[in-house]
């Protein structure tokens, strides 16, 4: 159901290793920081009151803050999760470590095996040496503010806002993104609304407004909603893109669904 196209790393020789999150290697982390504050925060309001009651408190677990969730993302335009989480498992199995450099020497049929189209694999080369040369460094992402931690993502070719968001969101756990172009988000929010079309992009994103500074965790509740109606589940995705210290994670909630 797409419609268009989400540890810390740096330069040098371990530039495109996963890290761990800040939960010193053990439990569970669930994106974004803060979650439970701010659900206490907006359980007032009678929408996601219901939410809770419905459907119970949004966990959804947060991914790694590097190349290979970043690179997920890529894999995720334009096809389902599911397609985009098959892709990503069989480079795994061809690519370990699964880091820019060693990426960067795959040979284009090896690519088109895995599933890259030949615009993702020119997108992906882009991130591996952008990484690898140090232009992207994800501990100095980590440190940004919301606002700057977009602008340098999006300024990488085949990065737009959405995935900007979606990366704040659940590899760096920020607590006011509200990623509005995400058709998951706007369906969800038009049910729970009772509107009678859902929202697009522009008329949501002013809509969101209304939830600072706790913007991510109401998107959170809404994508909870939209599970719950339709008895989603979320695929499994590889060890590396998860905090967690078990062998495989659900770790993308089956949402966003649009794609850039």
């Amino acid at each position: 159901m797409s419609v268009e196209e989400p540890g810390s790393r740096g330069s040098g020789p371990h530039a495109g290793e996963a890290t761990a999150l800040p939960d010193g290697g053990c439990g569970v982390i669930y994106a974004p920081q803060g979650l439970d504050e701010g659900i206490a925060a907006l359980s007032g309001e009678p929408v996601f009151r219901a939410i809770l009651d419905r459907a119970g408190a949004p966990r959804f677990r947060r991914r790694a803050n590097g190349f290979p969730t970043l690179l997920h993302i890529i894999l995720e335009q334009q096809v389902s999760i599911d397609a985009a989480a098959a892709m990503h498992r069989r480079l795994v199995g061809l690519c370990r470590p699964l880091e820019p450099r060693p990426f960067l020497e795959l040979e284009d049929d090896t690519l088109r095996r895995c599933g890259f189209s030949r615009q993702k694999m020119g997108y992906a080369r882009g991130l591996a040496d952008a990484v690898a040369a140090g232009r992207l460094d994800f501990t100095a992402l980590a440190a940004l503010p919301d606002d700057e931690a977009r602008e340098a993502l999006v300024a990488l070719k085949g990065i737009g806002r959405w995935s900007a968001e979606i990366y704040l969101i659940f590899a760096l756990g920020r607590a006011d993104v509200w990623p509005a172009a995400d058709l998951g988000l706007q369906l969800s929010v038009a049910e729970c609304l009772g509107l009678e079309e859902r929202p697009k992009e522009p008329a949501l994103r002013e809509m969101g407004e209304q939830w600072r500074p706790w913007r991510t965790v109401a998107a959170c509740l809404f994508w909870q909603s939209y599970l719950h109606k339709r008895n989603r589940v979320a695929p499994t995705l590889a060890p590396h893109e998860s905090g967690d210290p078990g062998p495989s994670h659900v770790t993308d909630p089956g949402f966003p669904l649009a794609r850039e």
